[in-house]
């Protein structure tokens, strides 16, 4: 169920980002829930993978390269799915970056719902 709502909340996170932001582009709560499972899997597979092989300018960067690599793994999903939309590299970053802010938030209200 913790997954569930998660996943839930996650697309509505999608869906602000939409909304605040128009360098992201939503087309439907589907297709937010869509891209919501596609950016979880691809931060689960691949984020890992690239901040091993992205590690030295990682360090030299302080840690901000990671900005990057979460910006690639949104720019991706956008790539891969058809109801979302990034028009850019630079709205990829930004709109990752109000994404996480509120995941920290979806993250904040999931432990409080379920201890």
């Amino acid at each position: 169920m913790k997954i569930i709502i998660k996943w839930l909340l996650s697309a509505v996170a999608l869906l602000l980002v939409a909304y605040l932001y128009s360098g992201v582009q939503v087309h439907s709560f589907g297709s937010a829930m869509i891209a919501a499972l596609v950016i979880g899997l691809l931060n689960a597979v691949l984020r890992p993978v690239l901040v091993v092989l992205t590690l030295p300018v990682t360090i030299i960067t302080v840690g901000l390269f990671l900005f990057v690599v979460n910006g690639l793994m949104f720019w991706l999903a956008s790539g891969i799915l058809g109801g979302f939309h990034v028009t850019g590299f630079g709205a990829a970053m930004l709109g990752a970056l109000i994404y996480s802010v509120l995941g920290l938030f979806v993250d904040a209200l999931v432990a409080r719902l379920f201890p």
